[in-house]
Order: C-alpha cells, then structure tokens, then sequence
C-alpha cells in the first residue's frame, strides 16, 4: 500500500535542532519503540527523534523548537492506537506524551477529575472507584490505553451504548498549539456555550490541531445495581437480527457487544473457555440501575426468538468473566497473526446485513476476518488476520479492508466508529466527507497549523 505521508518528505528537516531540548533522544531503540502503534502498520524508516516530555513546558518547548525549524511532529500516548494514527518515519520528530502521566485533581461533588494525558483509562476508573464514581469511556484495550490518545480519536468502548463516547464525558483540555501557544478549551461547569465550541474541535484530531496536555473529565455515580445477560445464537446474522431487535424495543442497555464464531474460536483457544460450544456468535447484554433487573427482562423477552441459549450471569464474578471475554478478543487475535482492526458503523437495524457483507468480502478476497461489534451503537470491528509474510496495507488485506469501508456506505454508515483515521483509512475520506467539508476541515488544519507540521498526512 503506498500511503500519502502528505508534506513530511518535502519538508526541511533539520532534526538536530532537538539536540537543544532537554528531553530529546536520538538513540536508535528509543526511535524504533516510538515508531508505530498496533495498527499493523510498519513506517519503512525509524522517526529522527523522541521527546519524552514530562511537562506543559517540555511539550511547549518541543512545538516552539518544531514551529521555528519547520519540523514535522508527530504526537504520541501510549501507543495502542489502530490506524496508525501515531506512526511516523524519517523527518518526523515524536512528541511522546506517556510520561504526563498524573492525576491532577478529583472532586467527588461536582464529579470531575482532571488529568494529563499520559494517564491511563484504567487508572482514572480506579481512582474514580474510590468515590464511588466512574469514567464511562472504556475500550476494549481500557488497560493499557491513555486519556490523550482517548482524545485524539474520540473514542468510544463498551460504556458508550449508554454513555456515549469521549466527547460526551470531556468538559475541557489545555492544549499547546502547533507554535506552542497554550489554549483552554471548554469549561469545568457541565453545561456551558459561550463561543464556538472549540473542545469538540479538539476531540477526535487525531493530534493533528494541537498536542493535549490537560483533560478535565466528566464522571458518573456507579450504578447500584448490575444485571448480565449472555446470549448464543445459530449464527451472527441471527445475532445482528437480536441486537437490531433490543435497539428497535427502546430498551437501553449500558453494554450490548456481539462476538462471531470465528472470533470465539480464537477466544476459547487462547483462554480456555468453551463458548463457541454454545453457538455460532455470542452476544453479551448489561444493564444498570435501580431498574437493570426489569431492563434484563425485557432484552431476554426481545431476543429469545433469536437465540439458542439465554443465561444470566449468577453473579459479579461470572459477570466479570462474560465482559473479559469481550475484552480478550483482540490479544486472542494477534496470537494468530498480524491483526488489522477494522472500525465501521451502520445504523443499528442494518447489522445483520453488515456481518453477511463481511462473511462475502472474507470469501471474496480469501482473507481471515473475525467481527466484533459494538451493537447498541452500530459500531463493528471487523479483524483481518494475516500471516507473518503477509501484508496489512497492500494485497488482499487492503481489498478487504477498502470492501469493508464501501459496505458501510452501501447501508448508510461510516469508515470509522472510534478509531480515528489516521494513515490507514485515508485514501478513502474524500468519498465519506465530500470535497466542501474536506475542504473547509483543511482550512481549519491551516488555520490552526499554517506550517503542517503537526501529524501530518493523517486524518483529513
């Protein structure tokens, strides 16, 4: 796959520059770490330089240093991103953001937490427990993914089919411009318009309008009760047809996810366990407070037609088991391969045909894709697996990949959910946006970046 690296090549390179600050590093493993996320994607060359910066002062410094040389930089969490949206290669700079890792502040009476952006979504959830409180964005990789990369992609997880996803629970950021200039977006009160509502803006940029270094979050009293459901159907299109069901009933779960047999398999290879016994797909149902009980009835009564076996979860340990289960399905994966993590979403009545275009696109192109989703928001993650000779971004890996995007748009839907764009998916945002809004979202890049240098080549 020959990627639009956009104007990184064709810039002035002049990296040395960073010898001057203090926490910059040319050594070559500290380069190779900062190369690329799990995307699958592979830069054919190492970045110039890591800063690993460690403050507000050390991130302002880097863009002031990268804004005055012209320097291509490319903004860094914890790298479990999945579009490349953190890669980078010869001329680019890594501004490494993992080690901004604290918990600034929690007021456990206006429920807010602020944080850097290195911290990550499994630690402020800890801390938030404390209070009795929680942070409803979680992804599947909640363990070991960071609030800023959280940001940058707007992402969503398991929490969001009631939540909704980041931009719904971040009240305002502190970031350093691509000239090192600090903004404030937003405001710590939860209902607020003055001015155009640049904290959105921010949400979702994939680090290419300016570098995070700040959140102020927005968290939630714990639910008092928990109720868990799961469910085993014929097949995943008998599946898609049950959770399109739950959405058409009104009911509103906190989790709805789905899992295909494929994707049990791999599960149940690398833990043990015995789901794909059950049936061909696996869908997992949770709803919370005073009501979850009643709601749990309700989703039982929905989708029994549908399945083949119907079980509630005796308990919080067996709960907990169910959700892992969901949460082990990508590290399941890449035991067997390379993993391509695919993100499109159809509206919510269309998922069973989005699972049988995916099934087709597997046999046509004679890949290996295994589909998750998150059902209550129309959010599939269709994996392709490829072997260690094989190639993510060319072949019949980006056949599929492309395949896939299309389907989404056939049933009225959208290349990415949550995972952002990044490197991987761009060559197709022009026929989602359209050449007025791709437009006029370059001009807000150039207005914020007249220089290019923040992530470029990635997102729009």
């Amino acid at each position: 796959m020959t990627l639009n690296i956009g104007t990184a090549e064709a810039m002035h390179t002049d990296t040395g520059a960073f010898a001057a600050h203090p926490r910059a590093t040319f050594d070559t493993g500290a380069r190779a770490a900062a190369a690329t996320d799990r995307s699958g994607y592979e830069p054919p060359t190492l970045p110039d330089a890591v800063v690993h910066a460690e403050s507000v002062e050390d991130v302002v410094q880097a863009l002031q240093l990268a804004h005055e040389h012209h320097l291509p930089v490319v903004p860094r969490g914890a790298g479990t991103g999945l579009a490349g949206g953190s890669s980078a290669h010869a001329g680019e700079v890594v501004l490494d953001v993992s080690r901004m890792n604290r918990i600034l502040s929690i007021d456990p009476v206006e429920m807010i937490a602020v944080v850097q952006p290195g911290v990550l979504n499994a630690e402020v959830n800890a801390a938030a427990a404390e209070h009795g409180l929680f942070y409803a964005p979680d992804p599947a990789s909640t363990a070991i993914c960071s609030i800023g990369g959280n940001i940058a992609t707007n992402a969503g997880g398991m929490w969001c089919a009631k939540y909704g996803v980041t931009r719904e629970s971040v009240l305002g950021l502190t970031v350093v411009l691509a000239d090192g200039r600090v903004l404030h977006t937003g405001r710590s009160t939860i209902k607020g318009v003055t001015g155009y509502d640049l904290n959105a803006l921010f949400i979702g940029s994939e680090g290419t309008l300016g570098v995070v270094v700040e959140a102020t979050l927005r968290l939630r009293p714990r639910p008092v009760r928990t109720e868990t459901l799961a469910a085993y159907f014929p097949d995943v299109e008998a599946a898609g047809r049950a959770a399109s069901a739950i959405t058409a009933a009104r009911i509103q779960p906190s989790i709805l996810e789905l899992m295909d047999g494929p994707t049990l398999d791999a599960v149940d290879r690398a833990e043990g366990t015995r789901h794909r016994e059950l049936g061909g797909a696996f869908l997992l149902a949770q709803t919370d407070g005073f009501g979850a009980h009643l709601e749990l009835d309700e989703i039982a009564s929905v989708i029994g037609p549908y399945a083949s076996t119907v079980h509630r979860a005796g308990g919080a340990d067996e709960a907990a088991a169910l959700v892992k289960a969901r949460r082990d399905a990508i590290p399941a994966l890449e035991k067997l391969g390379r993993v391509s993590i695919g993100d499109i979403a159809v509206p919510r009545n269309r998922l069973a045909e989005a699972f049988t275009g995916l099934e087709e696109i597997a046999a046509r192109t004679g890949t290996r894709i295994f589909s998750v989703a998150h059902a209550a928001d129309g959010n599939l993650h269709p994996m392709i697996v490829v072997g260690p000779e094989e190639s993510i971004t060319s072949g019949p890996a980006k056949e599929a990949l492309g395949e896939m995007f299309h389907l989404a748009r056939r049933l009225g839907g959208t290349l990415t959910g949550e995972h952002g764009v990044g490197l991987l998916k761009r060559e197709w945002v022009g026929e989602e946006l359209g050449e007025t809004s791709r437009s006029l979202q370059q001009a807000i890049k150039a207005t914020l970046d007249p220089s290019g240098i923040l992530n470029p080549g990635k997102a729009i």
